[in-house]
């Protein structure tokens, strides 16, 4: 087997259709159990020092963004799912029609914050847990 090089790799995904794209992603997933927009979401690992194992046990570090409602304003809602989530736009639609779900799951408190923010600026409910 001939290995091809990331340009070679890169000139024949430019020849496929969004489709064809679509089909080879979801099949690379499959074939490696990997998803692709799970390395879209960054996730701050706590700082902790010897004496804060007791106060992080305690303290909430992860947090769930939940998509309770989509409101008047789904279109938008849409438009912000994707932007948090880097998903397609029949992924993010059907995330918003099966609300309540979660959008972001074990972010840090800030990115949930705004988040949150983001989604109930479009017109959406929103929880964080």
């Amino acid at each position: 087997m001939v290995a091809l090089t990331q340009d070679e790799l890169l000139a024949e995904f430019e020849g496929m259709t969004l489709i064809q794209l679509s089909e080879f992603v979801k099949a690379f997933e499959e074939k490696f159990d990997v998803t692709a927009a799970a390395a879209a979401v960054a996730v701050a690992a706590p700082a902790g020092g010897a004496g804060g194992a007791a106060e992080t046990a305690e303290e909430k570090d992860e947090f769930d963004v939940i998509l309770t409602g989509a409101g008047d304003k789904k279109i938008q809602v849409i438009k912000v799912v994707r932007e948090l989530t880097s998903l397609g736009l029949k992924e993010a639609k059907d995330l918003v029609d099966g609300a309540p779900k979660p959008v972001l799951e074990k972010v840090a408190k800030d990115a949930a914050d705004k988040a949150k923010e983001s989604l109930e600026g479009a017109g959406a409910s929103v929880e964080v847990k």
